[in-house]
């Protein structure tokens, strides 16, 4: 059998890796757009900061590992539409354009970053000092421009890669301006704890402007100038935008596959599209969430699971995709924030009577040297008790992603805020408490939810 793969990122390697464990007579073909296949993305700012000095360390698995499990890898070579009456890809590569024949073909096509109507964006590029950072390619025109020893930057967004692209270039010396057009950063979590995240940020030096959308961006002189809303005015030598990311899905338009969210790939939970022979997985697709139904959001540990799921299935498997939750962690600088799951205003958009509750718990005991505060925001169905969402910061140290994580299974398991409570968690006064944070917060959602009930 011929399983062709385009894609070379996570969804796609995944995909063509578990076929093949699966089943080893098969050939499959993975189609690269680059040189670059199985890169963390993920990983990209902390190479950009020096935390990670060799880019080439940035591969999950170097293209000979990849070789070496049977894969045949089509670096260098584009996708450029699909005849499913046909069975064929024709893609365009070193050698020219040419038609690939499949049996089963995985689109994990994956996203592209967003671009936002910024005047001179289309015709600014690196050359000029602006950036949209998304691929190897892009990182590494970055490195190569900070290495000529630019001051001032301005970031365009402060989401999850903001702020992460924040610290990176902080890393690097430069002096830097954050724009974010919401009213507090990393929107993905509630103002509350968007605070601390820009608190954390302006601690480090950096200007961080909210409400603020950028209008345009010129070059003057060897500076670009970087103008906005409510008379904002920059002057500075390098711009990056990061302002999120949408699905690419052109190639799969050409099968004749239906879009859903947000224009992704309509998958079902087996990771077909409709069209015989044809799946997908990753960041172009939809994303089943266990508590939303269908949506898009476009992870790593996403993209991941979904490519195995098509991956298995092409070669004849029946495995079903459980469900996300949207599980996030970020470091910004000392500082960590985490969620999963649905936050208040998600969570009554779904039909849920949500109750959102803050509270505050020690990372460990307080008499061990070093405690330190947690800050969380717990929501739950009214009604019935049924945790809906955890969101928490806390300093680097205080494992709020594995506390998030433990939220996470509770909820993918549909327990209550209240049995929580019930999980036989680990103490040590280094590490914990007896009723662990998660508990602590929990309890205090019980408390809060029983008031507004009466």
């Amino acid at each position: 059998m011929r399983l062709v793969v385009v894609g070379g990122s996570d969804a796609g390697i995944s995909a063509a890796l578990r076929a093949r464990e699966l089943a080893p007579e098969t050939e499959v073909s993975v189609v690269v757009a680059d040189r670059y296949p199985n890169f963390s993305i993920c990983g990209i700012p902390y190479h950009v900061s020096g935390d990670v000095p060799r880019w080439e360390s940035l591969a999950h698995r170097g293209v000979s590992e990849l070789e070496a499990t049977g894969l045949r890898l089509r670096l260098d070579t584009v996708a450029r539409r699909v005849d499913p009456a046909a069975r064929r890809v024709t893609v365009t590569g070193p050698a020219g354009e040419e038609d690939v024949g499949y049996d089963e073909l995985v689109l994990a096509t994956g996203a592209v970053p967003v671009r936002p109507p910024i005047e001179g964006l289309d015709r600014l590029g690196p050359a000029d000092g602006v950036f949209l950072l998304h691929t190897m390619a892009d990182t590494r025109a970055l490195t190569r421009a900070l290495g000529e020893g630019p001051r001032e930057a301005l970031v365009v967004g402060a989401g999850y890669i903001g702020v992460e692209m924040v610290e990176a270039l902080a890393a690097r010396g430069l002096a830097l301006t954050q724009v974010e057009a919401l009213p507090e950063v990393l929107p993905t979590v509630d103002p509350e704890l968007g605070r601390l995240v820009r608190e954390r940020i302006e601690k480090a030096g950096v200007d961080v402007v909210t409400g603020v959308a950028v209008e345009a961006v010129r070059t003057a002189g060897d500076r670009l100038v970087v103008s906005g809303s409510h008379g904002f005015r920059r002057e500075v030598d390098l711009v990056l935008v990061v302002v999120g990311v949408r699905p690419d899905t052109g190639v799969a338009r050409t099968a004749g596959v239906r879009l859903g969210v947000r224009g992704a790939i309509a998958v079902d939970r087996h990771m077909r599209t409709g069209v015989p022979h044809v799946w997908a997985a990753g960041d172009c697709v939809t994303t089943h969430h266990r508590l939303l139904g269908e949506t898009y959001l476009p992870l790593g540990t996403t993209a991941h699971k979904q490519g195995r799921v098509a991956g298995e299935n092409a070669v004849g498997g029946s495995r079903r995709y459980a469900g996300s939750l949207g599980s996030q962690v970020v470091k910004v600088f000392d500082l960590v924030v985490g969620r999963t799951g649905l936050r208040d205003g998600d969570a009554a958009e779904a039909g849920f009577d949500p109750v959102t509750v803050p509270a505050t718990a020690d990372d460990h005991k307080a008499y061990y040297p070093g405690s330190e505060p947690i800050s969380m925001r717990w929501t739950g169905d009214r009604a019935t008790g049924r945790l809906l969402g955890v969101q928490m910061a806390g300093r680097l140290g205080s494992e709020i992603a594995k506390r998030v994580d433990v939220v996470a299974a509770a909820i993918h398991s549909g327990l209550t805020v209240g049995e929580v409570s019930d999980l036989d968690l680990t103490y040590t006064p280094p590490l914990g408490t007896p009723w662990d944070a998660v508990q602590t917060g929990a309890q205090a959602w019980e408390r809060a939810a029983g008031r507004v009930a009466t």
